[in-house]
């Protein structure tokens, strides 16, 4: 049964730490899909982006390296290589990420993972988390074999925004209700699309854009000691008892919802501790 709003989460940076795209790498490798030099440079680019994110150009060497990996492929051997891949998955899931997909199914959210990964991993990954769905790129088939093109719009950027409106038409969701997390600017897109945006794990120029628009902002970053962050409007509007905080992207205050307070008093709670530290 379809409810009227869902949650949208990222997955690399957010969900999880790191590139999920390496763990498919290493899966490829074993299964004689991908050489040890590529391997090697899958590795590099792996801890670049753990560390810094990742360049629209860098994203569509990725989706070119996907499609390459997987052309001429059968989708059957895929389909086995992929269970390796979300087991490895899995544990880098964050216990942050994780109270937040469970506050949302607590509150009776549909829940999907949406990321530039092949759709066969990160909708397996969704089922063992047990949400909704998974959405991601979806690499053409053709008489059973990868042909190494695509068969939609690269889960990417825009193409992450036209995913998300083809699956609320489908859905009849309330986009005015519906939550997005993501660590990316290339992922304004599809934050903008929707009424509750939050900024997880920003990079500048998403963070920059979200204390600007007044979206929460929350930050687990292990490698910066879990330090935590809230935007200063949000932040502020929570501590003063405030009862809505400015969007820039509307026109006057909105009010608070249950769930960004819980997330803005749950990010309140971490720099706390953090500091106590």
């Amino acid at each position: 049964m379809t409810t009227g709003s869902a949650a949208f989460f990222d997955l690399d940076r957010t969900l999880m730490q790191g590139s999920s795209a390496w763990y498919f790498g290493k899966a490829a490798y074993r299964e004689g899909l991908r050489p040890l030099g590529a391997l090697a440079r899958d590795a590099i680019g792996a801890l670049w982006f753990r560390l810094f994110g990742v360049s629209d150009e860098k994203s569509e060497a990725l989706r070119d390296q996907i499609l390459a990996a997987v052309a001429g492929t059968p989708a059957d051997a895929f389909a086995r290589m992929v269970p390796g891949v979300v087991e490895e998955l899995l544990p880098r899931i964050r216990p942050e990420s994780q109270a937040l997909l469970d506050m949302h199914a607590e509150a009776g959210r549909d829940i999907y993972i949406i990321s530039a990964s092949p759709v066969e991993v990160v909708g397996e990954l969704a089922k063992a988390l047990d949400l909704t769905g998974g959405l991601g790129t979806q690499s053409e088939i053709v008489d059973g074999v990868y042909t190494g093109r695509l068969a939609a719009p690269f889960c990417y950027g825009e193409g992450k925004a036209e995913v998300v409106r083809k699956l609320v038409a489908d859905r009849g969701y309330d986009l005015s209700q519906c939550y997005a997390y993501a660590d990316s600017a290339s992922d304004l897109p599809i934050m903008s699309l929707v009424g509750h945006p939050v900024a997880v794990n920003p990079d500048r120029s998403l963070e920059s854009v979200a204390h600007r628009r007044g979206w929460p902002v929350v930050e687990f970053n292990r490698e910066r000691k879990q330090l935590v962050k809230v935007g200063a409007v949000a932040a502020g509007a929570f501590t003063s008892g405030a009862v809505g905080y400015g969007l820039g992207r509307r026109a006057g205050y909105a009010a608070v919802t249950q769930d960004e307070e819980r997330i803005v008093r749950w990010a309140l709670a971490r720099r706390r501790a953090a500091a106590r530290r």
